[in-house]
């Protein structure tokens, strides 16, 4: 099961990731960088940007403009199995906003949402809820495999397919 992600600078989703154990590939953060190209079916983790807005009555742009660069690639686009977001619960209803709109683009289901760098128990139910809903998300290969880190270098209110 392989997890492709966006991190920024902060490396705030990078560490979530890491931490989940999972094959991963990482969007680039640059534009001058190699775009990625997958090749098999991928859980998408994207921050959430521009939080508050939705709480300021202001237009936001919750999706980082690398993942929608990521994802306009139509063959990018059409291995998306389901999306889970991170973000901020200071933001109120903005929290975790680019899964939402990422899962209404890509009609894929929004799994999860977690704060920041998320909590180990974040981790766990992630990881145990992907495994036990592999087949219904699409993923041929329930079995999660074994780490593999391709780039250098309430729980209960924020669970949705858990």
């Amino acid at each position: 099961m392989l997890v492709v992600y966006f991190s920024s600078a902060t490396e705030n989703t990078h560490r979530f990731v890491k931490k989940l154990g999972l094959p991963a590939r990482r969007i680039p953060l640059k534009r001058s960088d190699e775009p990625l190209i997958v090749d098999e079916p991928y859980v998408l983790i994207c921050p959430t940007y521009g939080g508050g807005a939705g709480i300021l009555h202001q237009n936001s742009r919750p999706v980082p403009p690398q993942v929608i660069r990521f994802l306009n690639n139509e063959h990018n686009r059409s291995l998306i199995r389901c999306v889970v977001s991170s973000g901020n619960s200071n933001f109120g209803v903005d929290f975790g906003k680019a899964g939402d709109v990422i899962a209404e683009k890509c009609h894929v289901p929004y799994v999860y949402r977690f704060e920041l760098l998320g909590t180990e128990e974040d981790v766990r139910i992630l990881r145990d809820g992907l495994r036990a809903n592999a087949r219904a998300l699409g993923f041929e290969n329930p079995e999660l495999s074994e780490p593999v880190d391709s780039v250098p270098g309430s729980a209960s209110e924020r669970e949705r397919l858990i």
